[in-house]
């Protein structure tokens, strides 16, 4: 059986403290990928040296260099430098096509293990591993309550036959939602992996802090397209988890705000009409996309 090839896009901005580790990761797989393009988005903290030094030590690295436009884009500036550096690659023999983040760590049979579902399973369409964060000294799922066809932005493998039908990623928040609707509605699969794991060196949206973040994803499942009910379920069972209320305040309020500015959705008709009416399947307590198909 032959190998599966794949490449990989890694956009990064300001995460010298950390891309070492990702690119120790990716030097020790098991099955090395065909081309790793790496994109750096404006650091200003030595992030490109560290990229450009690994570029010299394997020559499947690839360096991009973006200006800095001065200040963080939420989802979209992480979708703009992917772009480039799908722009860059420069093998097209692939099988499937990675977005990786640069502040993770994983084990050297990462990838091996990872297209070893994708081999199983003809119809998985995205597909990538749980991501974890370190709580005293221990690996931690960091968000168990994704619905089961949510694979993490910082970790997406596409399978090329979908990708080919999903391309290109929406440049703005909620494009890793948007992306997996496309693909089901379109009758892929899309799941993370239970059984394999990587390590997210600091918790998604700390940046931001907790009220930012979860306001910022309220406003991504607005322009995403969620049906407000749907949406008011989903605050009301965050109320109780971490942080308690904070969370489905914020939520709840990052998604009205944009009914108040009137903002456009994102994403297209038909997948904001398939994403509704998978919410009500899933209220009514009847087979959707929110419910574990394998």
């Amino acid at each position: 059986m032959n190998t599966p090839r794949y490449v990989v896009v890694t956009p990064v901005r300001n995460e010298a403290k950390f891309v070492d580790l990702t690119i120790a990761s990716m030097a020790a797989q098991t099955v090395p990928p065909r081309h790793w393009v790496t994109v750096d988005d404006g650091s200003t903290d030595g992030t490109a040296d560290i990229l450009e030094a690994a570029a010299r030590s394997h020559a499947w690295v690839t360096v991009v260099r973006r200006p800095d436009r001065g200040f963080r884009k939420s989802g979209g500036g992480v979708v703009d430098a992917f772009n480039d550096g799908y722009a860059a690659l420069r093998d097209e023999d692939w099988d499937f096509v990675v977005k990786l983040d640069g502040d993770l760590s994983f084990e050297p049979d990462y990838f091996e293990r990872c297209l070893a579902h994708f081999a199983g399973e003809p119809r998985l369409g995205i597909g990538g591993g749980t991501v974890c964060v370190m709580e005293d000294g221990w690996p931690k799922v960091e968000s168990p309550g994704d619905p089961p066809f949510h694979v993490r932005g910082a970790t997406k493998i596409y399978r090329r036959a979908c990708w080919q039908q999903i391309r290109p990623l929406v440049p703005g928040p909620g494009w890793d939602t948007i992306d997996e609707v496309g693909a089901n509605m379109r009758g892929w699969r899309t799941r993370s992996f239970g059984d394999v794991t990587l390590v997210q060196q600091r918790k998604t949206g700390s940046v931001d802090g907790d009220w930012a973040n979860w306001y910022k994803n309220g406003l991504a499942n607005y322009v995403t397209g969620y049906h407000p009910a749907f949406m008011l379920a989903k605050c009301v069972k965050r109320v109780w988890r971490r942080p308690r209320v904070v969370a489905a305040a914020a939520l709840w309020t990052g998604f009205c705000s944009g009914y108040v500015r009137r903002q456009p959705y994102v994403a297209d008709p038909d997948s904001v009409r398939y994403l509704r009416q998978q919410q009500m399947r899933c209220l009514m307590l009847r087979p959707s996309i929110y419910r574990s198909r394998t």
